[in-house]
């Protein structure tokens, strides 16, 4: 019975640990991808009944928590630009395939190959350097940054710094009244010396009598 028991409760970590490494598996890159293999093609589609080619790129990258807009354009504009030959799973690869702009959107997985939504085959894995039509179409690549793409308020209004213990404006003194208490006690000391310098009434009788 014990022994029952222990191999139960084996068994229920081990399907429990199982669950917790798949569902880890599914929030990667290739876990979203592996998923979504052989999803149709579809004009304008987002989910898994049909993706277009950014439909496709802006669900995968909604999964792993970017919001992208749905246009090979737009997405064009996003993230920091990649070189071909430094190019690493997650990098958006753009394409011209209308013979005006970028008109297709991809995802680099490794090994040379992106993933895609294509018009006639649905989600397929297609190598970049394919002479015959990818390779020539080849506009750039971006690097978008996950957790999220979060738009910098434009313009932010910047608060006013508030000065610590400061002084109501009412109570701070002038410059004006500094200037004029200064003046009178200028004035004052003034009026000392002149009368200690002037003298008494004794001393101008002397003075007189000597005279």
């Amino acid at each position: 019975m014990r022994k029952t028991v222990v191999t139960l409760f084996i068994a229920g970590m081990l399907a429990i640990g199982a669950g917790a490494a798949h569902a880890q598996e599914e929030k990667t890159l290739m876990g979203v991808v592996n998923s979504l293999y052989g999803v149709p093609y579809k004009s304008s589609g987002t989910t898994k009944n049909g993706f277009d080619c950014s439909g496709f790129t802006r669900y995968v990258f909604h999964a792993l928590g970017v919001d992208l807009p749905h246009s090979s354009s737009a997405q064009f504009k996003l993230g920091v630009p990649v070189s071909r030959n430094d190019l690493q799973p997650g990098d958006l690869v753009f394409f011209n395939t209308n013979g005006h702009s970028v008109s297709h959107v991809g995802i680099y997985i490794g090994n040379g190959l992106f993933v895609h939504s294509e018009s006639g085959r649905g989600v397929v894995n297609t190598k970049l350097n394919d002479p015959y039509y990818w390779s020539k179409r080849f506009v750039g690549a971006k690097r978008i940054a996950l957790p999220a793409i979060a738009e910098a308020p434009q313009n932010p209004q910047k608060k006013k710094p508030v000065q610590a213990a400061s002084l109501p404006e009412a109570t701070q003194p002038s410059q004006q009244q500094e200037q004029s208490t200064q003046q009178q006690q200028n004035s004052q000391q003034q009026q000392q010396q002149q009368q200690q310098q002037q003298p008494n009434p004794q001393q101008q009788q002397t003075l007189a009598q000597q005279q």
